[in-house]
């Protein structure tokens, strides 16, 4: 006996489709191969599908992005605010790296294409601007449970430490056989235990 699936599932298997189907196109040719009706048949689906769940290009693209960054590091939720969840948030970025999936290949095409493309400076700032604050959320729990220098700046050190994460990130787009994600992983948390300790 089948189960039929609700609307809402249907919805979302439909979007998540669509959003799959953008983010190959970044992927394989930029952010200018997006089109809705590109998205559509990449997608088996209509572009009027694609216009229905997001409005237009703009919209589907803020979606991409919010998406992409969205519980890309597990289990951070079970550790308290401090030292050993940023590093564990740290080295969970790193490690993605090893295996990319299209979405965060996707994000970081997005994200170097922002530099020059006025429709997605917005959204990528408004997405760093939120990772540089969970950073210095973590930093500055760190610094209040002394795991973390009381002189340590919480803004500028999250500034840089996404700096560092985007820049490998982006090496190991260009070059992966350049990038080594578990010794990375090593390295940068014995780094950051030790500007931070």
């Amino acid at each position: 006996m089948t189960t039929r699936r609700t609307q809402q599932e249907r919805r979302d298997q439909a979007s998540a489709a669509l959003l799959e189907a953008a983010a190959e196109l970044v992927v394989e040719e930029g952010v200018r191969a997006v089109t809705l009706a590109r998205v559509g048949e990449r997608a088996g689906y209509s572009r009027g599908l694609v216009t229905h769940h997001f409005g237009g290009k703009q919209a589907l693209l803020e979606q991409l992005a919010r998406t992409t960054q969205t519980g890309f590091v597990p289990g951070l939720d079970s550790l308290p605010p401090g030292l050993d969840r940023l590093l564990r948030l740290i080295d969970g970025y790193l490690a993605q790296l090893s295996e990319p999936d299209v979405l965060s290949r996707a994000f970081l095409v997005l994200w170097a294409e922002s530099m020059t493309a006025p429709e997605l400076a917005p959204i990528f700032r408004e997405r760093d601007q939120a990772f540089r604050d969970d950073l210095r959320h973590e930093i500055s729990a760190g610094i209040a449970e002394g795991t973390i220098r009381a002189d340590a700046n919480p803004e500028q050190l999250a500034v840089a430490i996404v700096g560092q994460l985007r820049g490998i990130a982006l090496q190991c787009l260009l070059d992966p056989a350049a990038v080594e994600p578990a010794e990375l992983c090593r390295c940068a948390a014995e780094v950051w235990k030790r500007a931070l300790s």
